[in-house]
């Protein structure tokens, strides 16, 4: 795991097509990020997908024979954004 500390207003770059950058932080618990990424890249919140993997698996074990789907279709299926 790379660390790195930065200030509001600074930036990190992944892979050149995604940007990190500080948006606040330093008072409670949390600090403000924002990412600015291509739309075919996936951001998730590891708690919701967490969430949503827990979810389906109850639901896959509840029926058998179920088709596999990639984390992303669960989690639009889930949001009902799109259908399982």
């Amino acid at each position: 795991m790379l660390v790195l500390t930065r200030k509001i207003g600074e930036k990190i770059v992944i892979g050149g097509n995604i940007t990190i950058t500080i948006l606040d932080g330093g008072r409670g618990e949390g600090v403000r990020i924002g990412i600015d990424a291509p739309r075919d890249v996936s951001i998730h919140r590891s708690e919701v997908l967490d969430a949503v993997s827990a979810s389906n698996l109850e639901a896959v074990e509840g029926s058998a024979g179920s088709a596999a789907e990639s984390p992303e279709q669960l989690i639009l299926a889930a949001l009902g954004l799109a259908s399982p």
